[in-house]
């Protein structure tokens, strides 16, 4: 007879995930000591990590879960338009945990339903997750984290990873055949702009350009890193890219529902021309780590890769921004003014 682990597990792969594992809640234990281990060795990174606390007392909302299935999707199939290639991270350009247009969050919700139909009850949060996902997913047998802090499957580090709380009594634990890190490989630490890697497995995320373009970096004319930040405007690929393991893992062939369409939009100059109403009902709702009242903070992200890689073409662009309605916008685009001589 198939196990209910088995079915699950089954309708996973049928739906197009790469992967589906499910552990007993009790083998995510471990992530409160991971978490305490980052902290001590950065110890500034504290309060950054205290957000992540509900993770480790999920139990305490969902006193009722006993197992989690972990599943993980592959991304590396979907095309990145040039015109944001380099300046905004893929896993942003391509998230499908919240986007209705995407076959992947249509799966993701039919999967579900399928263990509702199966009488399990189950609870999620598709932005956010409900537990620690990359140490739920090793726990799993899906793949392990690399020196980068990544998870890795087949398809490399480009996976996304889902979760969800069952009620039932149930586990499902795949093997990974997926080699370490080569011995000596040092090529994401180097690779990182800001040193935010400082060393195998150990990250600052206060000095990650990801961080600083999306939750933080809200007064980037003060932000020593600023310059470092490269052609990024939100979010950064450099150490996922800068990995041998995944080299050639990218195959890009597939359009991503509305991509095209948007990523003209995504130009810096165009960015800093936006209005609030389109940044509130297009841009927001999918770049989702910034608020609906931070077309700002973006516009600054914009003017900070304006000002890293500037060419004459941005001078007119620099020149409106002083007069925009945000503050830290006319603040940025002085400095750049200033800075260079406009």
């Amino acid at each position: 007879m198939v196990s209910i682990a088995q079915k699950i597990k089954q309708k996973a792969l049928e739906l197009g995930y790469e992967k589906c594992g499910i552990i007993s809640v009790e083998k995510l234990d471990g992530y409160k000591e991971k978490l305490e281990e980052r902290i001590q060795k950065i110890p500034e990174s504290g309060g950054f990590y205290q957000g992540q606390q509900r993770l480790v007392k999920f139990q305490e909302e969902f006193p009722w879960a006993k197992s989690v299935v972990v599943l993980a999707v592959p991304y590396c199939g979907y095309y990145i338009p040039e015109t944001v290639r380099g300046h905004i991270a893929k896993k942003y350009l391509l998230d499908t945990r919240i986007d209705e247009n995407t076959k992947e969050y249509h799966n993701s919700t039919a999967f579900e339903g399928y263990m509702r139909e199966l009488g399990i009850r189950t609870a999620t949060n598709r932005k956010f997750g409900v537990i620690g996902l990359r140490w739920a997913a090793m726990q799993a047998g899906l793949g392990l984290v690399r020196q980068n802090n990544f998870f890795y499957t087949e398809s490399g580090s480009y996976v996304n990873i889902e979760a969800f709380l069952t009620d039932c009594d149930m586990e499902l634990i795949e093997t990974t055949k997926l080699p370490p890190c080569p011995q000596n490989c040092d090529r994401c630490i180097k690779a990182c702009p800001t040193a935010s890697l400082c060393e195998a497995y150990t990250m600052n995320p206060l000095k990650c350009v990801s961080f600083l373009t999306t939750f933080g970096g809200r007064d980037l004319t003060k932000e020593p890193l600023a310059a470092k930040f490269g052609d990024w405007i939100y979010g950064c690929d450099v150490c996922q890219d800068a990995c041998p393991m995944n080299h050639q893992k990218w195959v890009g062939n597939k359009e991503f529902p509305g991509l095209a369409e948007l990523s003209d939009t995504l130009k810096a100059e165009h960015i800093l021309r936006m209005d609030e109403q389109y940044y509130k009902e297009i841009i927001q709702p999918k770049f989702f780590y910034l608020m609906p009242d931070e077309l700002w903070k973006l516009q600054v992200n914009a003017l900070n890769f304006i000002d890293n890689a500037y060419e004459e073409k941005y001078r007119t662009s620099v020149l409106e921004a002083r007069s925009s309605a945000y503050p830290k916008v006319r603040e940025m685009a002085n400095i750049i003014f200033q800075r260079r001589s406009l």
